[in-house]
């Protein structure tokens, strides 16, 4: 889904970059054989890499370079600039990294370098991984011990394959983006990789025999196991919110169901103004539908990015075409309109709602582990169970001042599974 990228800068094949333009921080742009290339000064002298991210096709001529890194200005992936391998989600992919020579006062790419160090073996190797959760941070981890030369068995549990969440409710929901592009892996590749995907329910966790049980009736042994069973929709109490027309957005199936239901829709009404719900407004204006949002506060995402931001961003979607009823709750849901609770009524063919989410932390509970709004875990994302750790939206672990936090954010979730992956592998991070 990478997008095409203008080419900035000098031929580095054929006129080479003056030494002067390259700086240790920020990336200078060039190109060869008609693909964007970034020069950068490192400790380790001047390193050549593929100007183009392997996540979302950001230029990473815009971003910056710190400690040896690169990072994508858009979603801030970070990648070696040694190795060209991804080191920090969302990238999955490694980038090309170059050859690169001197000659009077200028550097030139001589051509692209063939493969990468070999992975060393990790400090220590559970018998067998199991990772109960599929989503961003699940995935995100089972990459990682493959990555971090782990080769023992990989179980991931999860009733849907990992997917490009984010883009559900943006660019495929808008009817922008083909539905081969949510996948975040094809089967082959995790057949590839020796990672297991077992679309299984988890009933149960014996932490004594190390065992997790399905609901099917099956079980399945494991030295080390993550939990990253992330969050699920908060339902909204009001009379008419199990009506077939309402929908919650977390999986693929789900935008899928609301995809189908814009045929026959002309409006919509979107409840809650969270980046859940603003994107699936901008996503309907998209394909021309009448959106309106309602939601208790006054400015949209105020609480998150401020009140002076969160106004621009009302107006940004109000110039496209977005309605909003801010300050109001919603009192009943009919079969074509919302009522609000100050009475008034909007037209709505199809409803979604987007009022925040619930972590999953039921599993966690009854295999008693220790749970406070989240399960808790240790700065090495450890849970009170030392063959257990957990990471993504359950996790709640100290925050810079110590005090336990948890966020919901799919690109920390991935991280945490990274993160998660390499302690349990005995790399202590």
């Amino acid at each position: 889904m990478a997008k095409k990228q203008e080419l900035e800068g000098p031929d580095l094949a054929e006129e080479g970059l003056s030494i002067d333009q390259v700086d240790s921080e920020i990336p200078a742009a060039g190109h060869v054989d008609g693909q964007p290339v970034v020069v950068v000064k490192t400790a380790g002298g001047l390193r050549a890499v593929s100007g183009k991210c392997t996540h979302y096709g950001g230029p990473l001529s815009k971003g910056l370079c710190v400690d040896g890194q690169v990072r994508c200005p858009w979603h801030h992936a970070r990648f070696d600039l040694e190795t060209g391998e991804p080191v920090g989600a969302p990238a999955l992919d490694p980038i090309a990294v170059f050859e690169i020579e001197e000659r009077d006062g200028r550097v030139f790419v001589t051509g692209q370098r063939e493969g990468t160090a070999p992975t060393a073996s990790p400090p220590h190797s559970p018998e067998s991984v199991v990772i109960v959760g599929s989503g961003a941070a699940g995935a995100a981890a089972a990459e990682e011990f493959r990555r971090r030369g782990y080769e023992g068995p990989i179980s991931m549990i999860g009733q849907e394959k990992p997917v490009d969440r984010p883009n559900l409710s943006k660019d495929y929901l808008a009817g922008t983006a083909q539905e081969d592009w949510i996948p975040l892996r094809s089967d082959d590749f995790y057949a590839d990789a020796g990672i297991e995907l077992l679309p299984e329910q988890v009933s149960k966790i014996d932490t004594d025999g190390r065992t997790v049980h399905f609901e099917s009736g099956g079980s399945l042994p494991y030295g080390a196991l993550l939990l990253a069973t992330g969050a699920e929709p908060r339902h909204i109490p009001v009379p008419g919110a199990d009506l077939p027309h309402v929908y919650y957005l977390r999986t693929f199936a789900d935008t899928k169901q609301i995809i189908s239901a814009l045929d026959k829709a002309t409006s919509a009404v979107i409840i809650g103004a969270g980046f859940i719900g603003l994107e699936v407004a901008a996503s309907f204006r998209q394909r021309d539908l009448a959106a309106t949002v309602v939601a208790p506060e006054e400015v949209p995402l105020a609480a998150i990015i401020g009140d002076t931001l969160g106004r621009f961003v009302k107006s940004f979607h109000e110039e496209h075409g977005v309605e909003f009823r801010l300050g109001r709750g919603v009192a009943e849901i009919g079969p074509d309109e919302v009522t609000l609770d100050d009475g008034s009524t909007v037209p709505a063919d199809l409803v979604v709602v987007g009022v925040g989410v619930i972590p999953r932390t039921g599993l966690a509970e009854e295999a008693g582990l220790d749970v406070d709004k989240g399960v808790m875990v240790d700065e090495y994302l450890q849970t009170s169970d030392r063959h257990i750790w957990a990471a993504g939206d359950i996790a709640r672990y100290p925050g810079p001042e110590g005090e336990p936090v948890r966020i919901e954010h799919w690109v920390l979730a991935e991280r945490q599974g990274q993160t998660a992956a390499r302690n349990m592998l005995g790399h202590n991070v």
